[in-house]
């Protein structure tokens, strides 16, 4: 007898959508039998001909822990990313205090983690560099990630842009550095991409004018975050990768020249690739101009010609991924009363609607198949980051992980409600169809329409690549 059936639902996969009964013992998938086939389980749950993923997968997203949980800890953030309908999360190294930069920190955030956190998880590994020559800033940690390799993390992270003395930014010396340690292990390394020259000095000239409005401050926030400035960093680390041969992947792509700088570098046969979020693929500057501060992040929104374009990227398998990129807040630091767009902190709450605004996006509004959110939220990040093997696909053997969608369910974004620590958010008041219904992880409902399982907390576990 199986521990869990799902019937009359529609696999969806990156190849085609068809009917299907899910068959799961164990935690795994142990059979895709015919629909018309009558089978014993403990648990039968009916899909009501909805569509059936095999888990989403959620590549980028800070949930701030330890050290900064006045923003988020993964305790608020996991119940979040499961009541969207994501399946796996993996976290970024920062904004955590401290970062996870060597193989201590790895097991200070894995025992805190462990403890209550409702969704599966990877880790990225930092990358810290020389660039804050200050006494008291972090140095270079390429003596520790060897280490953090064995830990079992699942990528590693590094800033090449001004970062604060937690998380230093990296010199292409350290990048070139991280690839030549890295490259044994095929472990990936990706990098936010902005210039740090340009960064430095289009800041500090910006927020030197004085007597602007806010409008004007936002848009000298945007100019000093130009397209330039992601465009030049991309093409250096590129350059590293055909120095090295080390894996490099372009975090938070949001700009067709740049997207054409990550096909380019694939087309030669480097081993580069890229990511977008939903935010950079459904928004454009004009929302930062509306919504001010909460609108904030790095490398900024862009023009609604690049946004359209950048669909492009996605729809051909340059971008072969897309993630949250939450970067959550308190409320005060995007409060639009006491700080203006440069003292508002970068970064977006978006966790909670991850699968629906990318479902919306997709086949409500750009009419394309659902299939392309299981290719670029579930099989592509699952072989990119090394979890193929147990996450990603409907295959006999793979964790049961199950999200059931209904195409037509509505749902629209209510801040007030959000099981994130902070309640700020830019999408306050969004609206769209597509939502899940139920949402397995190893086939244990973690969610249901909307609401987490209060009983899953802890039940997330941490998932080492199976092979790079």
């Amino acid at each position: 007898m199986y521990d869990l059936i799902v019937k009359n639902g529609q696999l969806v996969t990156p190849d085609r959508i068809y009917p299907a009964t899910v068959a799961v013992k164990d935690g795994k998938f142990a059979g895709f039998l015919a629909p018309d086939i009558e089978v014993q389980a403990k648990e039968i749950v009916d899909a009501k001909g909805n569509l059936v993923y095999p888990g989403i997968i959620d590549c980028h997203a800070h949930l701030n822990e330890p050290g900064f949980d006045y923003r988020e800890d993964f305790e608020t953030g996991s119940r979040a990313a499961v009541a969207a309908g994501c399946t796996t999360l993996i976290d970024m190294p920062l904004n955590n205090d401290p970062s996870l930069i060597n193989k201590d920190v790895f097991k200070l955030k894995h025992a805190n983690v462990s403890k209550h956190s409702f969704i599966d998880f990877a880790l990225w590994g930092g990358i810290v560099g020389d660039y804050d020559d200050s006494p008291n800033s972090i140095k270079s940690n390429s003596a520790d990630l060897v280490d953090l390799e064995a830990c079992g993390v699942a990528a590693f992270k590094g800033f090449t842009c001004p970062n604060g003395d937690l998380f230093p930014t990296v010199n292409l010396g350290n990048v070139r550095k991280a690839l030549e340690i890295l490259k044994p292990f095929n472990a990936l390394s990706g990098f936010h991409c902005e210039e740090f020259g340009q960064v430095k000095e289009r800041v500090k000239e910006a927020k030197a004018k004085t007597g602007l409005t806010n409008q004007e401050k936002i848009r000298e926030f945007l100019d000093a975050h130009d397209v330039w400035v992601e465009y030049v960093a991309t093409k250096n680390v590129i350059d590293m990768s055909r120095a090295t041969g080390g894996r490099v992947h372009i975090c938070h792509v949001t700009h067709p020249m740049v997207a054409q700088l990550v096909k380019d570098a694939i087309y030669e046969g480097l081993p580069v690739s890229g990511e977008t979020c939903p935010h950079y693929l459904g928004f454009t500057e004009d929302f930062v101009f509306e919504k001010g501060g909460p609108a904030k992040c790095t490398p900024p929104l862009r023009k609604r010609e690049d946004m359209e374009k950048l669909w492009d990227y996605v729809i051909d398998g340059t971008l072969s991924c897309v993630g949250s990129d939450h970067s959550p807040a308190s409320d005060e630091e995007k409060n639009n009363e006491t700080h203006d767009i440069w003292e508002a902190w970068g970064g977006l709450n978006g966790i909670q609607f991850f699968l629906p605004m990318m479902f919306d996006m997709v086949v409500h509004q750009r009419k394309l198949s659902p299939s392309l959110i299981a290719k670029v939220m579930g099989v592509n990040p699952a072989k990119l980051f090394g979890l193929y093997g147990r996450k990603g696909g409907f295959e006999i053997g793979f964790d049961a992980d199950i999200v059931i969608v209904d195409p037509e369910k509505p749902w629209k974004v209510e801040q007030e409600k959000l099981f994130t620590k902070g309640h700020v958010t830019c999408f306050n008041g969004l609206e769209g169809k597509g939502a899940a219904t139920h949402t397995f992880i190893r086939g244990r409902l973690v969610a249901e329409n909307g609401m987490y399982k209060q009983d899953a907390m802890g039940y997330g576990e941490f998932i080492r690549p199976v092979k790079r």
